[in-house]
């Protein structure tokens, strides 16, 4: 059976979207996909995932083979779980496609932007709390091969960077289970200084 072809996405059709991406709620965001990364390249999906504050997502690579860790060695949990708006996602895979699913243990429909969840904000999924890092989620060099050179360059063109169109990248900060079913829920956004916010925490 032939392979579905390759669609890379243009960057006029990228840039066409920006405003349907700005529009995505900044708060109760739907779950489109939980995703679990078992090791390079491997892909389950789930309609639940279970996060823990010492391992991450158990059964994922970050504790084996994170991409950034700590001074002593240690795997840093800033990148313990990333999650990736729907709509950019729609934009540059879609079931099916030869080039595998991002990879983003969560894809919501919500915006991500450095207004709307500057670093320090508390997020709810589920069961489970997470506090969005300060590491910037850039396009990697794989990004650039599954979705075209197009598809690179709109994550950090001109000022685009603070709209954190890969995604954001998060610690957890309580154990937990989210589901399909759940919504993304802003419980605290980094700099608020009203602590019943995140008396749950």
């Amino acid at each position: 059976m032939p392979q579905p072809a390759e669609r890379h996405p243009p960057l006029a059709d990228l840039m066409a979207a920006l405003s349907d991406i700005r529009a995505a709620p900044r708060d109760g965001a739907p779950i489109r996909y939980l995703c679990k990364r078992p090791d390079f390249g491997q892909r389950e999906f789930t309609d639940r995932l279970t996060m823990t504050v010492a391992q991450g997502i158990p059964g994922e690579r970050w504790l084996r083979h994170p991409w950034l860790r700590l001074p002593d060695g240690r795997p840093d949990p800033a990148i313990q779980v990333s999650i990736l708006p729907s709509r950019v996602c729609d934009l540059v895979w879609q079931p099916g496609d030869a080039s595998p699913h991002p990879g983003d243990p969560i894809v919501a429909d919500l915006e991500t932007s450095l207004d709307n969840l500057p670093a320090g904000s508390l997020i709810q999924a589920g069961s489970a709390v997470l506090e969005v890092s300060s590491v910037f989620n850039t396009a990697c060099v794989k990004w650039r091969v599954r979705y075209g050179e197009d598809a690179f360059r709109w994550i950090n063109m001109d000022d685009h960077p603070r709209l954190r169109l890969r995604g954001i990248l998060c610690a957890v900060k309580r154990d937990g289970v989210v589901t399909s079913e759940d919504r993304l829920k802003i419980l605290r956004r980094g700099g608020e200084t009203d602590p019943s916010s995140a008396a749950s925490v």
